[in-house]
This record gives structure tokens, sequence and C-alpha cells, in this order.
């Protein structure tokens, strides 16, 4: 892609203090293309940032403002949804109506299932505005990359989906493994809890320990068997956990399924080579070599291996990502340069900490 960008893209964040909010914010000041001019917090207002954000005090000194929908929509090019589930709807609806121009991504869940049954089955909440929902393209851009150009809406991805489904797609997509196999299980820091407090949160409940949690029952459930499904052209239903571990970011999926009958097991490492080499932010790691949190912490890589087992006949399909990032505010900024038609790279090949 190549820029026709004349000036700053003027960008907002609605929902600003929450760990999500706060990445937003970090990539979006070493964006060369991209400056703020809105960042709301209806409870922190005339706060400064860094109140909530001690990282970027002297960095910045912009402080929280109060929501007005009008006056975000007026100054803004794109605004960044970094609201809950639930509230999004509202966010989005009332900026997209407002400006013909101004595009929306959203962090939130409200928009990423295309079906508003599930999402009402799910979420426990009717979808308000589920005349919106065939106009949201699903923000993974090694998927949807020529479709999100084109939209108003980008609904991003959930970190679990993010991580599970790059783990997958190419496996699914050349029908190599038998989808009615497959288990997911992934282990994720604390920090995609987000920012409010719970007793599952809280220092002593979850350090030294690890533990599953909405065992069959997770929300990401129908977002990443939604997209599985359109990727082997076929509904499919999976076993999804998910693990709480003491570190602070991060996202390991592990997935299992049984290989298909006739696929080449010593295939299937050069079909994600192929699959993801134009997908800057997916590396497909050496055979032999195991993707791990810490080589992409702060990053917005995606670390993916697979692997298989020839006694049980199956694949194991590995990936790792930092779930604030590529799970989430980084993946928004990936977006955010597809719908400017900017390198998908810009402002995000910061290196990230390894130790």
């Amino acid at each position: 892609m190549t820029s026709a960008i004349s000036e700053p893209i003027k960008a907002s964040v609605v929902g600003a203090t929450g760990y999500l909010g706060g990445e937003v914010i970090r990539l979006l000041l070493n964006h060369p293309l991209i400056s703020l001019s809105h960042l709301t917090s209806t409870s922190s207002r005339g706060q400064p940032l860094y109140a909530h954000h001690p990282s970027l005090r002297g960095v910045t000194r912009a402080v929280f403002e109060e929501y007005d929908a009008e006056t975000v929509a007026k100054d803004s090019d794109v605004v960044f949804c970094a609201v809950p589930h639930g509230a999004a709807i509202g966010v989005a609806s009332e900026l997209l109506s407002l400006d013909p121009e101004v595009k929306v991504i959203d962090l939130s869940a409200d928009f990423r299932l295309r079906d508003a049954a599930a999402y009402a089955a799910w979420y426990g909440a009717e979808h308000t505005a589920p005349g919106l929902l065939p106009q949201a393209v699903y923000g993974l851009p090694e998927l949807y990359g020529d479709t999100i150009g084109a939209t108003r809406l980008v609904a991003n991805p959930g970190c679990y989906p993010t991580s599970a489904i790059l783990g997958l797609a190419p496996l699914l997509f050349h029908g190599a493994i038998e989808p009615k196999t497959l288990i997911v299980d992934s282990k994720s820091g604390v920090s995609g809890a987000g920012r409010a407090l719970s007793a599952q949160t809280h220092y002593p409940e979850c350090n030294e320990s690890i533990k599953a949690y909405a065992v069959a029952s997770h929300r990401h459930t129908p977002e990443i068997e939604q997209e599985c499904s359109a990727l082997c052209g076929a509904p499919v239903t999976i076993t999804f956990t998910p693990h709480l571990v003491p570190m602070n970011r991060g996202i390991l999926t592990v997935a299992y399924a049984d290989l298909a009958p006739g696929a080449d097991p010593s295939s299937l490492h050069g079909l994600y080579e192929s699959f993801y080499a134009r997908a800057p932010f997916v590396r497909v790691l050496e055979e032999g070599v195991l993707p791990e949190t810490r080589a992409v912490r702060g990053t917005n890589f995606c670390d993916v291996q697979i692997v298989t087992d020839k006694r049980t006949g199956r694949a194991i399909a590995i990936s790792a990502i930092d779930n604030l990032i590529k799970g989430g505010a980084g993946q928004a900024v990936q977006n955010c340069n597809i719908l400017y038609s900017l390198p998908e790279t810009t402002g995000l090949m910061a290196t990230g900490v390894y130790l």
C-alpha cells in the first residue's frame, strides 16, 4: 500500500482510562501520521492522562474529557471505542449517524458476532443495533485485509480469538484437520480481565497459581467458531478452555485436532509459510522453535508453530501474542492503517521487551 495522506489523521479514544485505551493512546502518540483529538472518560474528566497511565507522564499534557458525541464526531476522522461491551453499541451508532465520514474501530465485542441472536445468547442482552452488524467488518487483517479498508465500522477481534484463529487458519483453510475434533486451550495474563477490580484478579487470588475459568462457557467461543467456520466453509463447534496465569500480559494458545485423511504432515509447515507470506505481523517460526509470550511482549506480532504428533495423528498449533497489543490496541492501530491505505506496519514496529 502507498499512502495518500496529506495531513495527519485525527483520532479520538472513547473510554481512555482502561488498559486497552491506554495502549491505544501510547501507540498513537508514536504514530507518524496520526494526531490525537479527544481522549474521553466521564469518571476521570479533567485529570491528566498520567493519572491512569503513568508511563505517559512527560510525554503528553492531554487530559481526559467528558464524552460529547457531536464534538468527537466533528473533530475526528477515526474513533477508537474502548468502552465495555453493551456500551459500545450506543457510542458507535451515534458517531456513525452524526458524521458520514467518521470511522469507528470498536475494541469491544459488540460487533464481532454477525448473528444478533448469538450475541444475545452469549452476552445476556439484546443487540440494540442489529442493522449495523452487516456493515461491520471483522478486524483480523490477516483474513479480512481486503475488506477492512472499505468499511466505516471495524469490529476489532478479541484477544483469545486472535491467538486461536491465527494459529489454526492455514489448517482450516486447506482442510488439513478434522474440525469436529478441535480443542483450543489458552492461557492468558491477568490484564486480559481489564482494569476493573474483581476477586479473581486480586493479587493474592491469582499469584502463584494457574486456573481454568469460564469452562465451556467463555464468551469468546462463538467468535472463534464463527471465524473457524468461515475458513473451512462448514459449521465448526469447538471445545475452548481459557486459563488465568500469574503474569501481566500475553496469551499462549495450543490447539489440537485430528489430521484429515490424506493430510501430509511434512507439508504443514509450508502451508503456514505460504498462508502468512504477506502478513507482516505473523511470524512462522523455524521448525522445532516454539512460541513463547515474552518474545512478543509489547509487540503486534503473533508467533506461530505447527507440530504433528505422528503417534496420535494429531496436529498441534501453537501461537503466542501480547493480549493488549496484537490482541487489542495494536491490532486496532493496524486496522486504522488499512482504513487509510497506509502500510500495516506504520507506527507498530517498535521492538518489545524480552526480559
